[in-house]
């Protein structure tokens, strides 16, 4: 039987979702009490990747198991057993076909802000920004991306099958009081695509950059320039991935 799960957390101590030899990730965690419960090796597979001290509100995430067990009670015990930075939101069998990140249609994301020249309570869970910036002209830079592009000045990924072009279906920017919060949703993501989206708008804001920076770096059948500006991942969240 396939197994369904969706899990949160906040990524500050690991090393990413996907396991990595040597370094601690969300994905080993949860695969490390999935494997004592069912006394045998689970391997689960993501909707997708996160960065190291990236977080997530809804990561989806599906494994393969011949022993039937009642999923609220398993999903009681896991959360019973992981550390409190993850918690497993909900488990459900589903059809063997199903891939959670195949079958993956739209991801959302959000990016978090804070105008502040420092906040202890907001340092692992925010960007905290305490330089100039231009409210107006980082909402009209990060216009720039909604719609077909392609990104690949926006990522470090060295090849892609899709030739780098992803489509933004649409960014809501708002402001309140000094925090700011960004909500991309779009067919996919690449590696540091929205840390450089977000990174290159401030640079805007902050007026290093014109509105023409963005623009020349979305241009199609041009020599691929990898931007210098990625704002750190404590600021950026999976917030859900939509299959429908």
């Amino acid at each position: 039987m396939r197994v369904l799960g969706v899990c949160s957390y906040k990524g500050t101590k690991y090393y990413g979702w996907q396991k990595q030899v040597g370094f601690v990730s969300v994905q080993s965690t949860i695969e490390e009490v999935l494997s004592k419960v069912y006394d045998t090796p689970i391997n689960i597979t993501g909707s997708g990747r996160t960065d190291a001290g990236v977080h997530a509100l809804k990561q989806y995430f599906h494994f393969d198991t011949n022993k039937e067990k009642d999923l609220s009670q398993l999903c009681y015990a896991m959360n019973k057993m992981l550390p409190d930075d993850i918690k497993i939101l909900s488990l459900e069998q589903v059809d063997d076909a199903f891939h959670s990140r195949y079958d993956a249609k739209r991801k959302i994301y959000e990016y978090r802000i804070v105008l502040k020249n420092k906040d202890p309570f907001q340092d692992e869970l925010a960007f905290v920004y305490p330089m100039d910036f231009d409210f107006v002209l980082f909402k009209q830079a990060l216009e720039k991306f909604v719609g077909k592009h392609n990104y690949q000045d926006f990522t470090s990924k060295e090849e892609d099958e899709d030739g780098f072009v992803r489509e933004i279906y649409q960014i809501n920017v708002n402001k309140n009081n000094n925090e700011v919060l960004v909500t991309f949703e779009g067919s996919g993501f690449m590696r540091y695509q929205i840390r450089n989206m977000i990174g290159s708008s401030i640079s805007v804001a902050n007026k290093k950059e014109s509105l023409d920076f963005i623009e020349y770096h979305l241009q199609d059948n041009k020599v691929r320039e990898i931007i210098a500006y990625k704002a750190p991942a404590n600021g950026l969240y999976l917030v859900d991935v939509l299959y429908k």
